[in-house]
């Protein structure tokens, strides 16, 4: 009775543990929300009022104005959020991060602000990098009008040259009706800091345009704060460099340059094109597999607070950089404080000088803003829960991205685990299996020509995926003969560019409680006398476990070898076997460097080193990456390698993971019109590893065992309906489980 009663008390105290957790997580989520149009636009009036700042609108013509480049949340520190988180204090006020770009003075400048406390700010204060690194004017992000800027000097260019493009390409820039060219800029603007220097490529103004190079590049030098003072630096006709229009417009007259021409352009060609050709057996009157909820949606959705099959997060979007877990936990125990993309690149070749140029770093581009609208039922599925976005990137008010986010559960169509037990006799002993469902939640960023499909999937058994696809348009230039060297030629004149893609993630793992510590397990071989037969020796693999005490120890570089297990663990807790309640980290990569160690434009991406580098957290060291390294790569305001360069000790610390995944792509003729998402998905896995005491998705009720009865009848036993559903099956589950010659 005694025994009764303590068992109930403590069953009491872990529900009610429980119940509390999950009240304070609900309650802190709200700090990690993004702000809301109402904020953002009291923020706006706030700062306009301040008239010290002299704050004009963005979409004034003049580039020397003082305007509001980005809003976005400014999450607050760690220490103060987990006391709202953990102990269910009050949240801290929310407030603002907003940049500005001060050009109406003489020497402009970006400065960053933190505004608060919302919804009704009254105070603002300069936000410092760490180090205190002052943001270069010449690496802030391109706005809408410098681009309409650049497009008068691409017109004034047309002018000049539009005689040699119409007879090269049957196209024309500017002044034009249904035969047009259009452009791509490249980045970094420049090669050295200060510069905004940048080759700009024209393309023919139709679908797909990305992959109808022209083989005409200008270069044009946009530095000064007078558009009318810009200037082209050198252009590149047909494989050829010239100083000036001028210069090649002379020459091409002379006929003293070889002259391109491309094929008369075939408006029935589908090349750049979604409209379908060829042939494919596949019914066409008839729709493929759909998902459903046969009796309704599984998880909950409050705001941005999100729970299912024990999982429970905040997200967010942010402006900068996208997708962002907070506040990870299951079955109420935190398993990471923080997941969240950093950056994305894509590193080219090629032979033209926009080729050779190109080095997208895309939070340059603001690539959490590019989260344009989801389709229903291509880009999730029709059941999905979709949610608008706001952003305030240059703009005078906030810009709604309508069902930009979906959340949703679906089947994996491979079973989470099952076990077919043979009598060896035509029968069975049992047979038991559990579907594998998980919950997804999903954004996109369309950054110009490439599309980047960015997922969180969470398991039952207490694994999480992070996953990004890659799709859109690749990124094509000139076709020349050398340009076989850096790709593969996919049309005509169109060369498809060899390139890498990096992403990198951070992971603040909160395993048990913030204090954790990291190693390494690799396999030794080990040799040693058979015990049961003194003649003959043993070989096997023997685990080898490796401490990582300090930052440096724990940083992996790329091209050495990769250990196979990355154990994250809390040296103070164990669970029911005496193990390290930990989690290890498991990539799905084929990432490798991009540029050597040091190599100029490298240095903005000094993290793209490691494929794995653990830190002990730090609140000035919240991002790896900026806005602002895509047009100052040479001297960033953010240097991944000073988050490692002190070397501290990391063991029974606050560690955060910072992750890199990527893939190499040579773009082959399947690469057209897009980039399809098989075999272009990468990311990462955070695994349970001896955190619980058994698979925790044994508290699923989806499981299904069959077992025969005295009589061989199989005997069913389910804890969900008997019958699916009518718009999946109204057959009830059955299973028989012989076998037998025919």
């Amino acid at each position: 009775m005694w025994f009764s009663w303590m068992l109930l008390l403590a069953s009491l105290a872990t529900s009610t543990a429980s119940s509390r957790s999950r009240e304070w997580a609900h309650h802190g989520a709200a700090m990690f929300a993004d702000l809301t149009p109402k904020e953002m636009n009291a923020v706006r009036n706030y700062l306009y009022s301040c008239s010290e700042l002299g704050l004009t609108s963005a979409k004034d013509k003049s580039l020397k104005k003082n305007s509001i480049l980005l809003m976005e949340l400014h999450v607050p520190h760690k220490h103060e959020a987990l006391r709202a988180l953990d102990r269910g204090q009050a949240k801290p006020s929310r407030q603002a991060r907003v940049v500005v770009q001060f050009g109406n003075q003489a020497l402009p400048n970006v400065t960053e602000y933190i505004v608060g406390p919302l919804p009704f700010p009254r105070s603002y204060q300069v936000k410092t990098f760490k180090g205190g690194r002052p943001i270069r004017f010449e690496s802030r992000p391109i706005s809408s009008v410098e681009y309409e800027h650049l497009n008068r000097v691409l017109e004034k260019v047309g002018a000049k040259a539009n005689k040699i493009l119409q007879e090269s390409t049957g196209f024309t820039y500017g002044n034009c009706t249904n035969r047009c060219l259009t452009f791509s800029d490249i980045a970094p603007r420049g090669l050295a800091p200060g510069e905004r220097r940048t080759w700009i490529m024209l393309q023919k103004f139709v679908e797909g345009y990305f992959i109808h190079p022209v083989g005409f590049e200008v270069l044009v030098n946009h530095r000064d704060l007078d558009h009318e003072k810009w200037t082209v630096e050198k252009v590149w006709y047909n494989g050829k460099y010239f100083d000036s229009v001028e210069e090649l417009v002379e020459k091409y007259e002379k006929g003293t340059i070889d002259k391109l021409k491309l094929p008369e352009h075939d408006e029935e060609d589908l090349f750049s094109t979604y409209i379908p050709r060829g042939h494919m057996n596949t019914p066409t009157n008839i729709h493929g597999a759909k998902l459903v909820e046969p009796q309704g949606r599984r998880f909950q959705v409050d705001g941005n607070f999100v729970e299912y099959a024990g999982w429970s997060f905040a997200y967010r979007v942010r402006s900068s950089a996208g997708l962002q877990i907070f506040d990870l936990r299951f079955n109420g125990e935190r398993i990471a404080y923080e997941v969240a993309l950093q950056e994305a690149i894509a590193f080219y070749s090629g032979d033209s000088p926009a080729a050779m140029q190109t080095k997208y770093i895309d939070a340059g581009w603001a690539m959490g803003t590019s989260d344009y609208e989801l389709s229903s039922g291509i880009d999730c599925p029709e059941i999905a829960h979709f949610v608008d976005l706001y952003h305030y990137y240059d703009t005078d008010k906030p810009v709604r991205y309508r069902n930009a986010l979906c959340i949703f559960e679906m089947t994996t169509a491979l079973p989470l685990r099952r076990h077919f037990n043979s009598n060896f006799q035509g029968g069975y002993n049992f047979y038991g299996g559990l579907e594998n469902h998980v919950l997804v939640i999903r954004t996109t960023s369309t950054v110009y020509n490439y599309d980047y499909i960015w997922d969180f999937v969470f398991y039952q058994n207490g694994v999480m995926e992070s996953r990004v696809s890659a799709t859109g348009y690749i990124h094509a230039t000139f076709f020349t003969e050398n340009g076989l060297n850096y790709g593969t030629r996919v049309y005509n004149y169109v060369l498809g560019n060899l390139h890498t893609h990096l992403i990198h993630y951070k992971v603040d793992l909160d395993i048990a409680g913030r204090d954790n510590s990291f190693e390494t397990i690799d396999l030794k071989y080990v040799n040693f006398t058979n015990p049961w037969s003194p003649g003959h020796t043993i070989v096997q693999s023997k685990l080898h476990r490796t401490q990582h005490e300090t930052e440096r120890s724990a940083a992996f570089r790329f091209g050495k070898k990769f250990p196979k297990y990355l154990h994250f663990y809390n040296p103070n807790q164990n669970n029911k076997w005496g193990h390290k309640k930990g989690y290890r980290i498991q990539y799905n990569s084929h990432a490798n460097s991009v540029l050597p160690r040091g190599w100029r434009e490298e240095n903005g991406i000094t993290w793209s080193r490691y494929p794995l580098a653990v830190t002990r957290h730090k609140d000035n060291e919240v991002t790896s990456s900026s806005i602002y390294t895509q047009n100052d790569p040479w001297e960033p305001v953010v240097t991944f390698e000073e988050f490692i360069r002190n070397n501290e000790n990391i063991v029974n610390q606050d560690l955060v993971a910072w992750v890199t995944v990527g893939f190499l792509h040579i773009p082959h003729s399947e690469d057209i019109p897009n980039t399809a998402t098989p075999g272009n998905a990468v990311g990462f896995f955070l695994r349970p590893f001896n955190f619980f005491d058994e698979d925790p998705s044994l508290a699923s009720r989806s499981t299904v065992i069959v077992r025969p009865d005295e009589k061989g009848q199989p005997k069913v036993q389910r804890w969900t309906p008997e019958v699916v559903g009518h718009c999946v099956s109204n057959e009830s589950f059955f299973y028989n489980g012989t076998y037998a010659g025919v």
